[in-house]
């Protein structure tokens, strides 16, 4: 008999819902039916077996207590029991399993039997507890959301190495039945390092799961070689296995064939390489930080280099420090590179590389325009210092990342770095500092060339039961403060691959020009009551047009301008860096904005009939998003930007409909895109009507022509141009206040 999965179990598992929800006590909450193993009925199944073993204050939680007052009453549970609320519990718990509990009657039968049996065999304890009864360790980790079986690409090696853990040691008594599903994990950790802690000779009040003094000189005290055998270089090579060490097994004997693995390791961590299980690998084996008393040769810090720092630091050993590129905004707090720094680095022998850090210290912050505005700030910040091309740039995520959070939050925060730093600065490079699987996740991506890896804060759950990333370029192991007096600083210690040797030598500082800044939300219902009084010398209200169409608008004055004003930092970026002016694009936007309609609506929806073949649309294009632009016009205003190098990225063929429809959507669904599109049709506007390129000294009449081929040709457009320049002279009224401030 083996564990299924399907359409029985699921309806099983909503007959375990249903039991629940059959108890009328405001002590075991009521649950969803709706055929899903969750923690939440799992919890409720918990609740009813401290109801049914005479617990009084029922918890979510299967703690010391649900456990002490099994062992007394129920030290193992088979077939003669007849509690029928408890046998339920068993019979609901093993389908949310995907066991065979058999009719959730109450009755602890041949089915019960043969599931909890095979349940103790595929945890691998099956010898320890013989026999068809449930004992209470089992019973509390079938009230889990653990698998006892290879999912999300456990691997058997991992499974073994999980059996042979909760065979040796669940009689421990803190060490319960760990997951047998072939994939290493926090609680796969600490059962590792209680398991080291047994064998070093710890009793069961002193093992903790804890990497302490005395588990380090436990370590010490058991250095391996080759001839080495029995349980220590079980453990030993466990731990490769979980650092997924290329062709390390699970074995007693130490042998040349571990000792080869062992040296790649080694090699790998930048560890010396003895071909050892000697303290420091062990140590890079079981937690984050390894041995935190290793002399890095890089280092970080928030404290500026100056001429007494930096003899400490080269007389400390150190070749390369990390520097951050700007302060965070509204902090008073000055972390970022000083006038004078890097060319002082540069003349005593320290390079540095620079790092990205604003606020990033939850979930929240990060999404794909947040990423967008970051890289544009990173790129301007690094060409200000005078990083040259070819700088690796470190974008921080400096939280416990959990894993569905890099997955909704950090990967569409590096996707909107990489599309900005592909199109504006192809030549510097993304880095990212986080912890181990935030780093992993990333650079597997492609959005990362390399990981600065947080190991110092070794209880991130990033950071539990996963190896250090492939690309690893500097690992934070500890705070440490070189010199003294004058020239004291604090730095993160950093080991080095040598995959990232930072910069050594520098642009000059480039000059500031006239650029625009923020917009000062201060500003905002002065600028909006001035648009409001010129729409109405034409003719508007705050919703709605004149002409036939007006009824039609879907977008109100004030809902366009809080648009607009949400975007505008990607919209003070764009100008920045493509040295124009942001009135420019925020006059079209608002325009385009004000004016979108049922009748966009419509059309977008003919659109994505025609490629979805359904319906008699004939549409293959049409003007989308925010700045409403078609994806022909888009392909062929970067393709000229491409071409004159104003931006890199990809030329397309506009006559391709495969390219139409893959752009249309990017302008359709992602605003971030469509804006950043509005500045590069209007430079390919400016050149189709022989225009310069617009920049900050434009003159009003190549202003107006140039919004005027935005929109197209002809009278109308020239009617457009003149409306819009308008909106331009508004915007630009607050935005030469907000530069000159």
């Amino acid at each position: 008999m083996t564990a299924k999965r399907g359409p029985m179990a699921d309806e099983r598992v909503s007959d375990a819902q249903r039991f629940i929800n059959s108890y009328n006590d405001s002590r075991i909450p009521k649950v969803e039916v709706d055929g899903k193993t969750s923690w939440t009925v799992m919890r409720a199944l918990t609740r009813i077996l401290q109801l049914h073993i005479g617990i009084s204050t029922l918890s979510d939680t299967f703690g010391p207590a649900t456990l002490s007052a099994l062992k007394v009453s129920y030290p193992s549970i088979d077939s003669s029991n007849m509690v029928a609320g408890i046998n339920r519990v068993i019979q609901s718990a093993l389908y949310c399993k995907g066991y065979d509990g058999g009719n959730i009657d109450g009755v602890y039968n041949e089915k019960v039997q043969a599931s909890v049996t095979q349940l103790k065999t595929n945890m691998g304890v099956d010898d320890v507890y013989p026999g068809s009864g449930l004992t209470p360790k089992v019973f509390k980790s079938l009230l889990t959301m653990d698998a006892y079986v290879p999912v999300m690409g456990g691997t058997e090696a991992v499974r073994g190495v999980q059996q042979w853990l909760n065979a040796t040691y669940v009689d421990r008594e803190n060490f319960y039945v760990i997951p047998c599903d072939g994939n290493f994990s926090r609680d796969v950790q600490k059962a590792l390092m209680l398991a080291i802690q047994f064998q070093i000779g710890m009793s069961d009040s002193v093992a903790n799961g804890v990497f302490g003094p005395g588990t380090q000189q436990g370590l010490k005290n058991n250095v391996l070689t080759i001839g080495s055998s029995g349980t220590w270089v079980q453990l030993f090579t466990a731990a490769l296995l979980f650092n997924k060490r290329p062709e390390a097994t699970f074995s007693p004997f130490f042998t040349d064939s571990v000792a080869s693995v062992v040296n790649a390791f080694q090699s790998f961590t930048k560890l010396p390489v003895t071909g050892k299980g000697d303290f420091p690998t062990w140590a890079s084996l079981l937690v984050s930080y390894g041995d935190n008393t290793r002399e890095g040769t890089a280092c970080d810090a928030s404290t500026s280099v100056s001429d007494a720092r930096l003899v400490s630091l080269i007389g400390a050993g150190y070749q390369t420090i990390g520097r951050y590129l700007c302060n965070v905004p509204g902090s008073s707090f000055n972390k970022m590179i000083q006038p004078g720094e890097l060319a002082r680095c540069a003349a005593g022998g320290l390079s540095v590389y620079p790092i990205y850090q604003t606020i990033g210290t939850n979930a929240s912050y990060f999404s794909y325009s947040q990423g967008a505005a970051a890289a544009f700030n990173a790129i301007e910040w690094a060409r200000f210092h005078g990083f040259r091309p070819g700088t690796r740039i470190y974008f921080a995520v400096d939280f416990d990342a959990l894993d569905d959070e890099v997955t909704d939050y950090v990967l569409p925060y590096f996707r909107g770095v990489d599309g900005v730093m592909y199109e504006h600065a192809p030549l510097y490079q993304i880095g990212i500092y986080g912890a181990r699987n935030v780093c992993s996740r990333v650079s597997v991506e492609g959005l990362a060339s390399a990981s600065f890896v947080l190991d110092m804060s070794s209880g991130y759950s990033g950071n539990l039961g996963y190896p250090l990333p492939a690309n690893w370029a500097f690992d934070q192991i500890s705070t440490v403060t070189v010199g003294a007096g004058s020239g004291s600083i604090e730095i993160d210690n950093n080991i080095s691959s040598g995959r990232d040797l930072g910069q050594s030598s520098f642009l000059p500082i480039p000059v500031t020009t006239d650029l625009d800044v923020d917009f000062d939300m201060a500003w905002k219902p002065a600028l909006l009551n001035d648009i409001r009084s010129y729409m109405e010398t034409l003719g508007y209200g705050d919703t709605g047009s004149p002409g036939p169409e007006g009824a039609l608008r879907l977008v109100s004055t004030p809902e366009a301008i809080d648009v607009l004003m949400s975007w505008d930092r990607i919209a003070t970026s764009l100008a920045r860096e493509l040295k124009m002016r942001k009135s420019l694009m925020q006059a079209v936007l608002f325009q385009e904005m004000r004016h979108y309609s049922r009748q966009d609506v419509a059309t977008d929806g003919a659109v994505i009939d025609y490629y979805a073949g359904t319906g008699l649309s004939p549409l293959s294009d049409a003007s989308t998003g925010l700045g409403q632009i078609y994806a022909k016009t888009a392909i062929e205003a970067r393709n000229h930007c491409i071409s004159a190098g104003i931006i890199g990225g990809l030329v397309r063929d506009p006559s391709d409909e495969s390219n139409l429809w893959a752009i249309w959507q990017r302008l359709h669904t992602e605003d971030t895109y469509n804006i950043s599109t509005v500045p590069l049709v209007l430079i390919h506007a400016a050149s189709r009507i022989g225009l310069s390129r617009p920049g900050l000294s434009q003159s009003d009449a190549d202003t107006t022509a140039t919004i005027a081929r935005y929109n197209g040709t002809g009278p109308a457009a020239a009617g457009y141009g003149g409306v819009v320049f308008g909106y331009y002279s508004i915007f630009e009224i607050y935005n030469s206040i907000m530069r000159n401030a």
